[in-house]
């Protein structure tokens, strides 16, 4: 007989523990990251992460916090390497490190630290990088083999710490799939073809192969119950069902629903940032209305709007209707009084 006495209740899982995997979903995505375009963004990582703890640390110091309980729960360790998949991997040092500070002061320590930030602290760093630093944030390097020597990778992380990044960098960089259907069809470029062309355009600059890689980091955080499957049908469902009639009517216009699934970071956001259960929606169906509307304000940005990319934009817009989606999607009480009191 089991020693094990009653009630046998399930024991709930830990923050640190589901951190821990959802950084463990993110390692296929990681390597293929590398692969194709070098170790650039695992100092990317390196820099953002140490930022983010560094910070955390500081600023609950100053308050006489405890350390080792809070900085334990990997939270800021999260947000440090998501800040750092979300940036180009090739970026002056002091790029992910302002980014990493800027995500825990403005996006989680400020509002009293975990469970009381309204925004995503990983997007609201890369939104204030995007919006202070966009050229830093637009030039990307080609794609595996430029990197593939030795000498070439130690080559890439000194770039890093180069004073002339910019005239180096621009010797290098590559439009991303995003940026080169954007400008294609701003300089009036066939549309036809470069529509297309689109997806395999994806596959061809290594993109498509880290979205498939996210998928698969993904898949499994919904195997193991860590994530809201509501919030991911959503953001996928809401991109692909919103993209479809402007690709149906006029496909060498717009862009199709696979290539707005697998270009920039739709798959990521749907997976390891709309689902954070701090900024994110919580009940059942205000979970999928969030995903559904992130999707499409997503495809919306893109498409009309003046960024290429729009996933971080998307989910810190979502993040201020949180409350709003909340109290319009609370299940019905079974069991209540009906009615005034007294009444029927």
């Amino acid at each position: 007989m089991s020693a094990v006495s009653s009630p046998h209740l399930p024991v709930r899982r830990s923050v640190g523990g589901v951190m821990a995997r959802v950084l463990a979903a993110l390692v296929p995505g990681i390597v293929v990251y590398v692969l194709l375009f070098g170790p650039g963004v695992l100092l990317n990582i390196a820099l953002a992460a140490g930022a983010c703890l560094a910070t955390e640390a500081a600023w609950l110091a100053a308050r006489g916090r405890r350390l080792r309980a809070q900085l334990k729960d990997n939270t800021a360790l999260v947000t440090g390497v998501l800040l750092a998949l979300a940036l180009p991997p090739l970026t002056p040092w002091w790029i992910p490190v302002l980014g990493g500070a800027c995500a825990i002061l403005l996006g989680k320590q400020i509002y009293g630290g975990l469970g009381a930030n309204p925004f995503n602290p990983a997007m609201l760093g890369y939104v204030v990088l995007l919006v202070s630093c966009p050229l830093q944030l637009s030039l990307w390097p080609a794609m595996a083999p430029t990197w593939e020597a030795p000498a070439d990778s130690f080559q890439q992380l000194a770039l890093a710490f180069s004073s002339d990044w910019a005239t180096r960098m621009d010797a290098i960089s590559s439009a991303t799939a995003l940026d080169a259907l954007r400008s294609g069809l701003a300089d009036g470029l066939s549309r036809s073809e470069l529509a297309a062309g689109a997806v395999a355009d994806l596959f061809a600059r290594g993109h498509a192969w880290i979205a498939l890689a996210w998928l698969a980091g993904g898949l499994w955080l919904l195997h193991q119950k860590l994530i809201a499957w509501q919030i991911v049908l959503g953001v996928l469902a809401g991109a692909a069902l919103f993209a479809l009639p402007f690709w149906a009517l006029d496909p060498g216009r717009f862009a199709s629903p696979a290539f707005h699934l697998l270009a920039g970071a739709t798959l990521l956001g749907a997976f390891f940032i709309a689902t954070d259960p701090v900024s994110a929606a919580t009940t059942h169906k205000g979970r999928l209305y969030y995903g559904l509307a992130i999707g499409a304000l997503t495809v919306i940005i893109r498409t009309w709007g003046n960024y290429p990319d729009a996933v971080a934009f998307a989910v810190l817009l979502l993040n201020l209707c949180v409350p709003i989606i909340d109290q319009y999607t609370q299940p019905r009480i079974y069991g209540g009084q009906r009615g005034a009191e007294g009444g029927p």
